[in-house]
C-alpha cells in the first residue's frame, strides 16, 4: 500500500500526483478490503467523506498556503464527540448525538484533516485489552489472534493497518500506549492538560488525556502540535510548553531503566527489552538504574484505590441503572468502586503525594525514564480466559503515568524471539513532551521507523563515540554504522567517586576524559561501601564465587591522562583490568580485598549511585 504518512501525502499533493479525493477513495478501498475487522463503530458515509475532500481542494488551491494536515485522513475514538455523529463509548444504549465537536476535533478539521470515522474501544474506556466491546474485539494487524490492546483498540489498528494516517485515542491508565505496542505504532500520550478533554466522555476526569497514534514520532508530534494548547472553558486545561511540529535533534540524556524489570515469565520479552536498552546506550545516552517500586505503587492506586470511584462518578449513573446493557467485565470492574468512601479518597490522595515525593528523588538522577510498554502479550482467547488479572499485567508499566503527572511516548522496539511485537515507552515530567520526541524518534529509526526523522541525522551519527564492542544494534541484530572513525583511546571504567555528579568527577574532566555511556561488568564482582577517607567511595572486588554485575561509567582518555590518574589513586584502590559484560575489558578502579573486612557489602544495589539514593530515600510512610 502507498504510505499515508504526512511527508508522503504532502509530496503527492504538492506535485499534483494526487488530490484529497483520491486519498479518500484509497482509504475507503482499504477499509472495504479488510471487511468486518471490528475497527469502526461509525464510518462516515462515503459521499460525505468525498465531499469534504473535494471541498479542501477548492478551499486551498495554492499548495503554498495549505494548512499542516491538508487532506490527511484520520479517525477518532468513539468516546470523543464529533458533531452529528453518535458518541457511544462502545455502549449502544448510552449513545447520544452531540451538536458540537470536541475542541481537539475542531482544531484538526481547521488544519485540513479528513475525518473518516469513529473507532472501537473497550467500553467506557475501561480496559487495556481491546476485548471489552459489544462491537467485537480488534486483533493486532501484526499477529493473527493477538489482542490489539485497549482501550483505544480501534484507533491503534486503524493506523497500524494503514487505514488512516493518524488516530485520536484517550489515555487514563495506558490506553494510548498499550495498543501502540501491540499494533506496531507510535503512541503519543501528552502531559495532562496539554490537550483539552472537553467533549470527551470521561473515564477519570482528573487523569484523562487525549492521545495520538501515528506511524512515526514525527507524525505524532505534528498532530500534537495542532491539538495542543489551553482551552479556556476546560477546567482541566493548563498552560504547558507547546511542542514544535517536528522532533528536536536528539542529544545525549540520562535515561533511567528499571533496576529489576518484571515480565511475568515472558523471557522473550525480557531479552527484547535488554536489546532495546543496549540500543539506547548505543545512541549515546547514559543509562541510570532506577528503583521502580514507588512508581508501581502509585500505579496500583488506579484500580486498588479511590480513583476507581472516579470512574463511577463519570458513568456510574447509567451503568447501575442499566446493568444488563453494560459489558459484564466492565460492570464487574466498576462495581468494585461503589463502597469507597470520602475517607478512602483522602487517604489515597495522601498516599499518592508521598509516592510522588519518592519518585522525585529518582528524577533528580535522570532526564527520561524508559520502560517496556507492556511486560508480555496475550491472544484474544487468553485474554477472555482471565480478563481482569491479565488486564492488570498489561498495565504494569503504564498505570502510574497520569497519577504521577508524566508525559510519555511509546515506540515500537521490534519483535521478540517468539514473534510478538515489543515496544518501549519513554517518560518524562509534565511539559517534557517535545524533549521525549528526540530520543524516541532516534530509537525508532533503529527499529524500522523513518531513517532520518525530520531531515536530521540519526543521533548515533552526531552523538558521542561509543566504546569498541558497543555499537548501536538494530532490531535484527545488525550493527548500525557509526558514521566516523571509532574512538581508539583507552577506556576507563569508573565505579564511584569519579562518576558524573560525584565529588572527584572534576579530575576526569581536567584530564580531558570523554563520556562514553554506561556498561555492566561481567558477573564476577562484589561492591562495597568503604570506611574512612575524605570522600565516600566504593570498592569493586573480583571474587571467585557469588559475583554480580555492577554498573560502571565508561570514559575515553589519552594514555598519558590514564597514567596521570594512576598516580593520584589512594589505597586500597588501584587501576586494573575490569571484565565487562559481553566479553570486553576496560581499565578500571579495583579494590584490594583486605579493605572489605570492615566495609559494607552493597552489591544488591548494583551501582554506587543507587546505593547513595537508597540511603537518601525516606522510609515508605505506609
Amino acid at each position: 500500500m502507498t504510505p499515508l504518512d504526512l511527508d508522503n501525502l504532502a509530496h503527492r499533493y504538492r506535485t499534483g500526483s494526487a488530490c484529497p479525493a483520491d486519498v479518500a477513495e484509497e482509504v475507503l478501498g482499504r477499509i472495504a478490503a479488510r471487511g468486518d475487522d471490528h475497527v469502526w463503530i461509525t464510518l462516515r458515509p462515503a459521499a460525505d467523506l468525498l465531499g469534504d475532500a473535494a471541498a479542501l481542494a477548492l478551499r486551498w488551491p495554492d499548495p503554498h498556503s495549505r494548512p499542516p494536515l491538508y487532506g490527511v485522513p484520520f479517525a477518532v475514538k468513539d468516546n470523543v464527540d464529533v458533531a452529528g455523529l453518535p458518541t457511544t463509548a462502545a455502549c449502544p444504549d448510552y449513545a447520544y448525538v452531540p451538536d458540537r465537536s470536541a475542541p481537539l476535533v475542531d482544531r484538526l478539521l481547521a488544519a485540513g484533516a479528513l475525518l473518516v470515522g469513529k473507532t472501537n474501544l473497550d467500553q467506557f474506556a475501561t480496559g487495556l485489552s481491546g476485548t471489552r466491546s459489544p462491537y467485537g474485539a480488534c486483533e493486532s494487524p501484526l499477529v493473527p489472534g493477538l489482542i490489539s490492546g485497549g482501550s483505544s483498540s480501534g484507533s491503534a489498528v486503524a493506523v497500524g493497518a494503514g487505514l488512516v494516517t493518524f488516530a485520536i485515542g484517550t489515555d487514563t491508565a495506558g490506553s494510548g500506549r498499550v495498543p501502540a505496542a501491540l499494533t506496531g505504532t507510535v503512541g503519543v500520550k501528552p502531559s495532562r492538560g496539554l490537550v483539552s478533554t472537553l467533549g470527551v466522555v470521561p473515564a477519570c476526569a482528573s487523569l484523562d488525556c487525549p492521545s495520538v497514534f501515528a506511524r512515526s514520532v514525527a507524525d505524532g508530534l505534528a498532530v500534537l502540535s495542532v491539538i495542543a494548547g489551553p482551552e479556556p472553558a476546560d477546567p482541566w486545561s493548563r498552560v504547558l510548553p507547546l511542542p514544535s511540529p517536528t522532533p528536536p535533534a536528539a542529544r545525549p540524556l540520562r535515561i533511567g531503566v528499571p533496576y529489576s524489570p518484571e515480565f511475568f515469565g515472558d523471557t522473550a520479552a525480557a531479552v527484547a527489552f535488554e536489546g532495546a536498552v543496549r540500543r539506547l546506550a548505543g545512541l549515546g545516552h547514559r543509562l541510570v538504574l532506577v528503583d521502580l517500586d514507588p512508581f508501581l505503587a502509585a500505579g496500583r492506586l488506579l484500580y486498588d484505590g479511590p480513583w476507581l470511584a472516579e470512574r463511577i462518578a463519570a458513568v456510574g449513573d447509567f451503568v447501575f441503572r442499566n446493568p444488563d446493557r453494560v459489558h459484564p467485565v466492565t460492570l464487574k470492574v466498576l462495581s468494585n468502586g461503589g463502597d469507597l468512601s470520602a475517607v478512602d479518597a483522602f487517604e489515597g490522595l495522601y498516599r499518592l503525594r508521598a509516592l510522588r515525593a519518592r519518585t522525585r528523588q529518582a528524577w533528580a538522577s535522570m532526564d527520561v525514564l524508559a520502560v517496556p510498554t507492556v511486560p508480555t502479550t496475550y491472544t484474544v482467547a487468553e485474554m477472555l480466559q482471565d480478563p481482569i488479572e491479565r488486564n492488570g499485567v498489561l498495565g504494569h508499566y503504564t498505570t502510574f503515568t497520569n497519577l504521577l503527572d508524566l508525559a510519555a511516548i511509546s515506540v515500537p522496539a521490534g519483535t521478540t524471539a517468539t514473534g510478538r511485537p515489543h515496544g518501549i515507552t519513554l517518560l518524562g515530567p509534565a511539559g517534557s513532551d517535545e524533549l521525549l520526541a528526540g530520543p524516541a524518534a532516534a530509537f525508532h529509526a533503529l527499529t524500522g521507523g523513518p531513517a532520518v526523522p525530520a531531515g536530521r541525522s540519526p543521533a548515533w551519527i552526531d552523538g558521542p563515540a561509543v566504546p569498541s564492542g558497543s555499537p548501536p544494534v538494530r532490531s535484527d541484530g545488525s550493527v548500525a554504522p557509526s558514521g566516523r572513525a571509532p574512538d581508539t583511546r583507552p577506556v576507563l571504567a569508573v565505579v564511584g567517586a569519579h562518576r558524573s555528579g560525584q565529588p572527584l568527577h572534576g579530575e576526569l574532566t581536567a584530564l580531558g576524559a570523554t563520556g562514553l555511556g554506561t556498561a555492566l561488568t561481567a558477573p564476577l564482582y562484589r561492591l562495597y561501601a568503604l570506611n574512612g577517607g575524605e570522600v565516600a567511595r566504593p570498592g569493586l572486588v573480583r571474587v571467585a564465587t557469588g559475583g554480580v554485575s555492577v554498573e560502571v561509567e565508561l570514559y575515553g582518555l589519552s594514555p598519558s591522562a590514564l597514567g596521570a590518574l594512576l598516580t593520584r589513586i589512594a589505597p586500597p584502590l588501584s587501576l586494573g583490568t575490569i571484565q565487562l559484560d559481553g566479553g570486553h575489558t576496560a581499565h578500571g578502579f579495583l579494590c584490594e580485598a583486605y579493605a572489605t573486612d570492615e566495609a559494607t557489602d552493597i552489591s544488591r544495589h548494583g551501582s554506587w549511585p543507587d546505593y547513595l539514593l537508597s540511603r537518601a530515600s525516606a522510609p515508605d510512610p505506609a
